[in-house]
């Protein structure tokens, strides 16, 4: 079985390459899940039951590969993230995409990888990041709009921030429990808020207690991301790296 890849018009070759080729994406999904988009070929290979040339020969490059296995699951999250700009509030439209956003995360380290990082020659993860960038655009700007969302936090901002959390949640969960990133999603999600102010604040406030803290936030320190910084910090996270033996 570590052969008859090559289509050569053979029936007999042509169906042991369709047969190989799904038994490529199928225990590449799993050892992707498993260990991040870094796993060894060889590891993929043995568990398809074929031999590494096979799986040269169908995924002639890593890219190749992970286009075969997750184009279907990113189109789930394109899908979601159209859902969250048809919701009639900004906010709830937002909570409810990265609820959905992370939940897949926390549950396969090579979805983790693709969506917190750079990865390379992958068509279908283009598209997916495009998307999310656009659904974020757009809720930011109506969050903004409708009072929801202090004024001045950035697409970059945000993307920053999810991506740094979002690294952090395989480990979360393997520690913790399936459901551990809810409590830091709610917390950054909390830190988009604008910030509070009194109805009717004096003209000089009174100052503030010892130990109290204070209603307002001040401007945000330092200078927002360029979407040119955000990928190449994105790059330099990679993906992450495979269990330890």
């Amino acid at each position: 079985m570590g052969g008859g890849g090559v289509e050569d018009g053979t029936p007999g070759r042509r169906r042991d390459a369709r047969r190989n080729r799904e038994l490529l994406v199928a225990a590449a999904r799993e050892v992707f899940a498993e260990w991040g988009l870094d796993a060894p070929w060889d590891v993929i290979a043995r568990r398809a039951g074929v031999g590494n040339a096979t799986l040269y020969r169908h995924f002639p490059t890593r890219a190749a590969l992970v286009d075969a296995v997750f184009r279907d699951r990113l189109t789930g999250t394109m899908d979601a993230g159209e859902r969250a700009r048809a919701a009639g509030d900004a906010w709830q439209g937002l909570h409810t995409y990265l609820r959905a956003v992370f939940a897949t995360l926390a549950a396969d380290r090579g979805t983790n990888d693709l969506m917190t990082t750079r990865v390379e020659g992958v068509e279908a993860l283009d598209a997916v990041h495009a998307h999310n960038r656009e659904t974020m655009e757009v809720l930011l700007a109506r969050g903004r709009a409708e009072g929801a969302v202090r004024g001045d936090v950035t697409v970059e901002d945000v993307l920053f921030g999810l991506a740094a959390l979002g690294r952090a949640v395989p480990a979360l969960t393997a520690v913790t429990g399936a459901d551990a990133w809810q409590r830091p999603l709610a917390l950054f999600l909390d830190s988009l808020r604008p910030p509070a102010t009194p109805p009717s604040a004096p003209a000089s406030p009174p100052p503030a207690a010892p130990g109290s803290q204070a209603t307002s936030a001040p401007d945000l320190p330092g200078e927002a991301l360029t979407a040119a910084q955000l990928g190449a910090v994105l790059e330099e996270l990679g993906p992450h790296r495979a269990p330890k033996a």
